[in-house]
């Protein structure tokens, strides 16, 4: 029987036993572990029907780092602006940037999220994520790609014709309507299919049920996000 540390790979089988609706000595036979490991991991990190994988294995690992404090620090822990204990700051961006992996964010680019939204000038250039997260650059890249298609970011060029990442006041109202168009977009292609599947069938009714709750829900996201522009403007 396996012994030490549950991995990642078997954090993802625990959740995917927990969706198909397993037992935990079931999903404790299938991985060879004790039943008790599995139920303390579940428990620990939400219960069954909150359980993720990577949230686990993050929170994890950062358990065992605050167990480890002989382990030399990120660099990232240099002295802080403003009079800011640069330990509590490493501290709360991993909070920050587990929040943000909750809310459907992958990790890395919940990582450089969390780095541009913390940084007291709400942008960073491409070496300095590198560097601030220890990541290569095809990883800030990617997860800057990301972060652009979903409105939550944009770049420009310095004076020194450097591309730099921005998060400003209106990113997240930018972000808010454009999650609003995306889902008027799926109503638009609900509409359709009613058309497709006949308007008197189970189906096209299902369809149709669908297009009037997102419809709702994206006029209504539009319109608290005008409403509520002017709060991301005000010091």
């Amino acid at each position: 029987m396996p012994g030490g540390r549950l991995t990642q790979p078997e954090r993802q089988q625990i959740a995917l036993g927990l969706a198909d609706g397993l037992a935990y000595a079931e999903i404790a036979r299938r991985l060879d572990r004790p039943t008790s490991t599995i139920t303390r991991e579940v428990m620990r990190n939400g219960g069954p029907t909150t359980y993720r994988a990577d949230l686990a294995h993050r929170a994890t690992e950062r358990r065992a780092h605050r167990r480890r404090p002989t382990t030399p620090r990120r660099s990232d822990t240099s002295p802080q602006p403003h009079g800011r204990d640069p330990e509590a700051v490493r501290e709360y961006e991993e909070v920050f940037t587990t929040a943000l992996m909750a809310s459907g964010m992958p990790k890395m680019t919940a990582r450089v999220m969390a780095a541009l939204t913390l940084a007291d000038t709400g942008s960073l250039t491409a070496s300095e994520l590198v560097q601030h997260l220890q990541v290569s650059p095809a990883s800030v890249s990617k997860a800057i790609g990301f972060l652009e298609s979903q409105g939550f970011a944009r770049r420009e060029r310095d004076e020194r014709r450097r591309e730099r990442y921005i998060v400003d006041d209106d990113i997240w109202y930018q972000s808010m309507i454009s999650s609003a168009r995306s889902i008027a977009h799926i109503v638009e292609t609900a509409r359709q299919g009613v058309g497709v599947l006949g308007s008197d069938t189970p189906a096209a009714a299902r369809l149709e049920n669908v297009a009037r709750f997102l419809d709702f829900v994206s006029e209504s996201t539009m319109r608290a996000a005008e409403q509520a522009r002017e709060i991301l403007r005000t010091p």
